[in-house]
């Protein structure tokens, strides 16, 4: 089974936990697992026993590194109207919609790799917990397609254009940068887990959602902390002036010159230029008008939007492209439908944003 489904027993209360258990692919989701993830969160929600809900992730390396992006492949490679994909991505927006507006706490303890899917994830739970080793991006431009598992919402809530430059170049943030732009809420050590997890389950959890959520915070907030001092240094720390300076205006392919042709002496800065430079043209576009769109929508809208977007990028050839090259015959040399971002006409952008889902038309049946 690729998700491990337990309930703890606490003093008085149940705790049920899911752990993603795909190891050997860095516990991408694959439409099983989401589609069990899915099944089993419906029947928590209404169990009165479960108090709360535990996401964690098997092995040492990755919560989650994103989606099966290989599964995703062969679905795109097979299906002419790739009714297979299209359905993959409606179903893990509805189990990040269901997170989101769960009725119970939801605890996401994250470490390693924490990438696409395993973002939404974390994103959508009430208390987001990482340990010191934790990498975290959304790296969707290397394969043509967009920053989504509601990206347009998380993003936009990060300061300045920091959204913008993540999904502009796949930025792989620390555990610092995640606590100091509020994608994370607190960092405990890899031993603490075990220990936190059994501190829950010695309390008595009534199942009234409040008294439980007031009690939960106040224990999540009592854990010795690791001292901060000893956590990897910021890499936003010390490029977030350039970030800003280099992101501003009104522009998008002055904006991507702009950040190419800067002169910043960094590793991470040079990672992130190249994912920029090799990245989808097209993709830099959906980046841009997803989050200037997304900022009046409604968080139901949002997954709406993201969804016409992933279908109609299933529709064209650069996702499956950049998949190929990146993941698949690993030639690292992706032939995107256009060349540059000045190249990609504005219709080609708004195509991605149509038909406009709502409550007649929404496939994943959003409440």
């Amino acid at each position: 089974m690729p998700i491990q489904v337990q309930e703890l027993e606490c003093r008085e209360g149940t705790i049920g936990q899911i752990t993603l258990d795909a190891p050997g692919s860095l516990n991408a989701l694959s439409g099983s697992m989401i589609d069990d993830i899915q099944t089993t969160l419906d029947q928590w929600a209404g169990a009165s026993h479960i108090c709360m809900v535990i996401f964690r992730g098997a092995g040492d390396r990755a919560f989650c590194a994103g989606g099966d992006i290989r599964e995703l492949y062969g679905a795109l490679s097979g299906m002419e109207d790739n009714a297979v994909a299209a359905n993959y991505f409606a179903h893990e927006y509805r189990v990040d919609y269901t997170i989101h507006r769960y009725p119970k706490p939801v605890i996401t303890i994250a470490h390693g790799a924490v990438m696409g899917g395993g973002m939404g994830i974390l994103s959508a739970s009430r208390y987001r917990v990482i340990t010191p080793d934790i990498k975290m991006a959304m790296p969707e431009i290397s394969i043509g397609l967009f920053p989504d598992v509601a990206a347009s919402w998380f993003l936009n809530r990060l300061p300045g254009r920091l959204g913008l430059f993540m999904g502009l170049t796949g930025a792989r943030l620390n555990a610092t940068d995640a606590l100091r732009v509020g994608l994370a809420d607190m960092a405990i050590l890899p031993e603490q887990i075990d220990s936190l997890i059994a501190r829950l389950q010695d309390e008595r959890w009534t199942g009234e959602s409040a008294a439980d959520d007031n009690r939960l915070f106040r224990l999540i907030k009592q854990l010795e902390h690791p001292d901060y001092r000893a956590l990897p240094a910021s890499e936003l720390a010390r490029h977030e002036q350039s970030i800003a300076r280099l992101s501003a205006g009104d522009e998008l392919p002055a904006i991507v010159e702009n950040l190419l042709a800067a002169d910043v002496d960094s590793d991470w800065w040079k990672a992130c230029m190249d994912n920029l430079r090799g990245g989808c043209p097209v993709t830099a576009w959906l980046v841009w008008t997803q989050l200037k769109k997304a900022q009046q929508m409604s968080l139901k809208d949002i997954f709406r939007m993201e969804l016409a977007m992933a279908i109609r990028c299933t529709q064209r050839p650069d996702l499956r492209e950049g998949i190929r090259a990146r993941l698949i015959e690993k030639d690292n040399s992706p032939q995107w439908s256009f060349k540059t971002v000045a190249d990609v006409p504005e219709s080609v952008v708004e195509e991605h944003f149509l038909p406009e889902l709502d409550d007649s038309n929404d496939p994943m049946n959003l409440d």
